[in-house]
């Protein structure tokens, strides 16, 4: 389990990222132009929005009034500050808030949205909490880590498990979709540019100016290994995992 100090080190390394996790512009849009046409008075929840470069991304492509809710208060400021910067404001509400006890009212959004954070509660957990809060037929869009072979080499299943202990592959996500109650529109793998170019890239150079920054401090630097090792496994294990989108209609 990950300590307090731990976390400590990990928030100051990823609040300068620009993205918490990998992602891009293009796979949000692919995403959402498998929804049915959207109205003008849409509502939609990003839930563990980080510092909202996809809500600032959905913002752009629709007229929706989205709120944006992320636990870690940083995160949530840097976003209001984008959205200040450019005229979004008015259309982004971003608040803190736990992905574990959303207190919004059934019924409220048309379309829930999750890139890269339904694994801290969870795959199937929160397909199943996070429904009462759409209205009837309404979609979830989240992006997850998937296993795309049988069989993952053991360092891949020893430092993946402990964030995602209910990783799968595809056909077990799609399983658990219907389970839930859910339709599965489509599905599709995020490109590698995702991961590299907006992702990897930057937290590459984040972390050399990181381990600058806390020279002779083991526990920082421990963590910093950590951030490395997760580069270094994609570089060595890429075709073996990825982020998968996979959009569903609530039935």
């Amino acid at each position: 389990m990950f300590t307090e100090e731990f976390w400590k080190y990990f928030f100051e390394i990823y609040e300068d990222l620009p993205r918490q996790g990998p992602g891009d512009r293009e796979s949000t849009e692919r995403a959402l132009a498998m929804l049915p046409p959207l109205g003008a008075n849409l509502r939609i929840l990003d839930i563990g929005c980080g510092t909202g470069t996809q809500t600032i991304d959905l913002a752009r492509a629709t007229a929706a009034r989205i709120v944006a809710v992320d636990s870690h208060a940083p995160f949530i400021a840097r976003l209001q500050k984008s959205a200040e910067a450019l005229g979004l404001a008015r259309r982004i509400t971003a608040s803190v808030g736990d992905m574990n006890d959303l207190r919004f009212p059934d019924g409220s959004f048309d379309v829930l949205w999750s890139e890269g954070a339904i694994f801290i509660i969870g795959f199937q957990k929160g397909l199943a909490a996070w429904r009462r809060l759409l209205v009837p037929g309404g979609h979830l869009v989240v992006s997850d880590f998937c296993w795309f072979c049988e069989s993952p080499p053991a360092e891949l299943r020893e430092f993946f498990l402990d964030d995602s202990p209910d990783v799968g592959g595809v056909a077990i996500r799609r399983k658990a979709v219907a389970e839930a109650g859910y339709r599965l529109v489509g599905d599709f793998p995020l490109p590698e540019r995702g991961w590299w170019e907006n992702y990897h890239v930057p937290l590459a150079v984040r972390l050399e100016r990181f381990r600058h920054d806390h020279a002779g401090e083991p526990e920082a630097l421990a963590v910093a290994e950590h951030c490395q090792r997760e580069i270094d496994l994609f570089r060595k294990h890429r075709g073996l995992y990825g982020y998968v989108f996979f959009v569903m209609r609530a039935e």
